[in-house]
């Protein structure tokens, strides 16, 4: 039985990438391996997705110092933090959800991701596993983390961009991008490219392109069977955290995608909630080395 639900197998199917699918589906676990629970054991951020009661999907960044993140047995973890009162994802995590997870070590390009099924428990949340697999380093920026001790800011909340989010997204290098199936089993991957490469069309709409990844199409085949994703865009500098809700398209077009240098597809996504909370994240971040394997980011 494939590991892939119709949708991922769609998306594979059209990408005309079925075969490589198979191969790379035997890296899938529901177990973590040692290296996955000492990767986990350094890590200070990790990136959470899961939708909410209304249908809308979220993406948040938990943090803590390194060993927040602990592996209690074969197939679970508990996580020593949750999201803050304004945070998107704080209710939902208050109780029982679908979610995925994404944690990259951004010092040395290395990520892995997990799905699973999350329960609070004091002070945290414990998350039984059932895919747990690690991705390859492309599209990710070198940079290295730093603490300070900082108060959140009120949230914002509003449902497009004002000017200033259009401006951060417009110089972004790095997004998480959160989408769930038709039974709600979340998924949480990352998105990087040359400043720029994310196009802000209007307060509402955002563009970017899709480079060649490792063949899974977990996004894509999302999008299949359910538009609704969330977008989380950290900024590095001030530990801003900007949440965004919407629906998102695959245009399979090659004629659009041959206009985006690297872009094998684009993706149009249509904002509909925005949750902005200054300095959520006590993580300040280096300036970033961008990766050699990102395209150049199509200018204006």
């Amino acid at each position: 039985m494939s590991v892939f639900h119709r949708g991922e197998l769609a998306a594979q199917q059209r990408a005309g990438v079925l075969d490589a699918a198979a191969h790379v589906s035997q890296m899938i676990n529901d177990v973590l391996p040692t290296a996955a629970r000492l990767f986990l054991a350094e890590q200070p951020a990790l990136v959470v997705g899961a939708t909410d009661r209304r249908g809308d999907v979220w993406a948040t960044m938990l943090t803590g110092e390194p060993g927040f993140i602990t592996v209690t047995g074969p197939s679970t973890i508990e996580v020593a933090a949750t999201p803050g009162p304004g945070d998107p994802l704080h209710d939902v995590l208050g109780g029982p959800a679908r979610v995925g997870m994404i944690s990259v070590e951004h010092g040395t390009r290395r990520r892995i991701r997990m799905n699973g099924d999350a329960w609070p428990v004091p002070g945290g949340l414990r998350i039984d596993l059932e895919q747990v697999y690690a991705n390859c380093p492309k599209y990710i920026q070198k940079r290295a983390p730093r603490r300070e001790a900082v108060t959140p800011g009120a949230p914002w909340t509003g449902d497009q961009l004002t000017d200033g989010d259009m401006a951060s997204v417009s110089t972004a290098d790095t997004f998480f991008v959160a989408t769930a199936d038709a039974d709600g089993n979340a998924d949480a991957s990352h998105r990087g490219g040359n400043p720029g490469f994310v196009q802000v069309l209007s307060p509402t709409r955002l563009r970017w392109p899709d480079y060649a990844g490792n063949a899974m199409f977990n996004t894509f085949g999302n999008l299949e069977v359910n538009p609704r994703a969330g977008l989380l865009l950290p900024d590095w500098a001030t530990g801003t955290l900007l949440h965004l809700t919407g629906t998102g398209v695959v245009d399979w077009d090659p004629d659009h995608a041959a206009a985006v240098p690297g872009a094998q597809r684009l993706v149009d996504f249509t904002v509909s909630g925005v949750t902005r909370v200054d300095g959520a994240s006590p993580l300040r971040w280096s300036t970033a080395e961008m990766s050699r394997f990102n395209p150049p980011a199509l200018t204006h």
